[in-house]
């Protein structure tokens, strides 16, 4: 709610707002109707964008809230809510920037943990189930964006140099704790893909808890490493630049063109092979499709997208990436998720462990937002204790 009170909302356009709003309220991904409203309005001083944003990302992430608070669907009504009841803003003034002409409220403060938090009714259940007492705790987390972390590229630059240059053109950080490549930027709303040492490939922006995980894998200079989900190449480029070779694969051909740009410009195209197929390597990483429950706060309307049936349906295809990997994996395999949900992580991992005797789990590792401050993550590591069958 902080974050909210410190908005310029006497520089809100709410008949821009308004509009957007309730495209997102329909359908429309927040951060897509974002894009395309700040295009059509490239006019806008940086305090009417900030108001913009906010207002959208706003009404986005809390609208069960503010239906519940007013008994209204109207985005004018809830946009007025959100200023009134969230951010401070007295009821005259918000009903004025907003131009709605009522805003029913209520005296008593919402008893569901789903109305108080802005959740779907089965998020609530499911929450409850994963966390029981600590779920309040929870949700207060990912209630706010998370910090912006970037990752010291090894290839170019210490994070040492990384803070150095990043200072030089006027962003201020902070080193990670936890992960050795880390640094949290502190300067609000840094234009970092404006600065020259985003240009030269000096960091990539990537979670703490996402450094962590890859961080698991610990590969030797030289030695191979299959990332048999690489996607857009996140923990590909963390690895190469551990020194390890990377052999990348995705059944997503437009994430995997992604990286190769990405690893042009970060000068490890020499260290990263995108393959068509999985190959055996010295290292595997399963950095598995997930429900991403652990990423709520990284997007406004990310828990009304979800669609709940994934948490019972992923768990057989993350089986059998497990499966694919088994046999690949020369000397460890790391399984890894970025959701909250026994099924996708413990129960998963307790299965594997079980048809896998050549394979002795080493660790078992979890991140919580409300705990670690990251991202939420579990991850599962085995070495191999005997070779693989002929």
């Amino acid at each position: 709610m902080d974050r909210l009170r410190q908005v310029p909302w006497d520089a809100l356009r709410a008949g821009v707002a308004v509009p957007a709003i309730a495209s997102v309220l329909e359908g429309v991904p927040a951060e897509r109707e974002v894009d395309r409203v700040l295009r059509r309005n490239r006019g806008l001083s940086r305090d009417e964008r900030t108001a913009l944003v906010e207002a959208i990302f706003g009404v986005s992430l809390w609208r069960r809230r503010l239906r519940w608070e007013t008994g209204a669907s109207s985005p004018a009504v809830l946009l007025a809510s959100l200023l009134r009841d969230l951010a401070g803003v007295s009821e005259a003034r918000a009903l004025a920037l907003t131009g709605a002409a009522q805003a029913p409220r209520r005296d008593a403060a919402p008893e569901r943990l789903a109305d108080r938090w802005s959740l779907p009714d089965w998020l609530e259940a499911h929450l409850i189930s994963e966390l029981g007492v600590d779920a309040e705790t929870f949700c207060a987390a990912i209630a706010a964006p998370g910090p912006v972390c970037l990752r010291a590229n090894r290839l170019l630059c210490t994070r040492d140099q990384l803070a150095a240059r990043l200072h030089d053109e006027g962003i201020e950080t902070a080193p990670s704790q936890r992960a050795p490549d880390g640094v949290f930027v502190r300067t609000p709303r840094a234009n970092l893909f404006g600065t020259r040492a985003w240009r030269e490939g000096l960091f990539e922006p990537q979670d703490e808890g996402s450094q962590l995980l890859g961080n698991l894998v610990e590969p030797l200079p030289g030695e191979t490493v299959l990332d048999l989900c690489a996607g857009a190449g996140g923990k590909s480029l963390l690895l190469a630049a551990q020194g390890a070779r990377v052999l990348a694969h995705d059944v997503d051909g437009e994430r995997l063109e992604r990286l190769r740009a990405r690893s042009r410009r970060a000068r490890a195209s020499q260290l990263i092979e995108i393959v068509d197929r999985p190959r055996r390597a010295d290292r595997v990483l399963v950095d598995a499709p997930c429900s991403e429950l652990g990423t709520l706060r990284r997007g406004p309307d990310a828990r009304w997208r979800i669609d709940p049936g994934l948490l019972a349906a992923l768990p057989l295809l993350q089986r059998e990436l497990l499966e694919t990997a088994a046999p690949l994996a020369a000397k460890r395999l790391v399984y890894g998720t970025c959701t909250l949900n026994r099924a996708e992580n413990e129960e998963l991992a307790a299965a594997f462990d079980r048809a896998h005797p050549e394979l002795r789990r080493v660790a078992t590792w979890r991140t919580l937002p409300h705990v670690e401050g990251t991202d939420g993550f579990f991850a599962s590591v085995w070495d191999r204790v005997r070779p693989e069958a002929p």
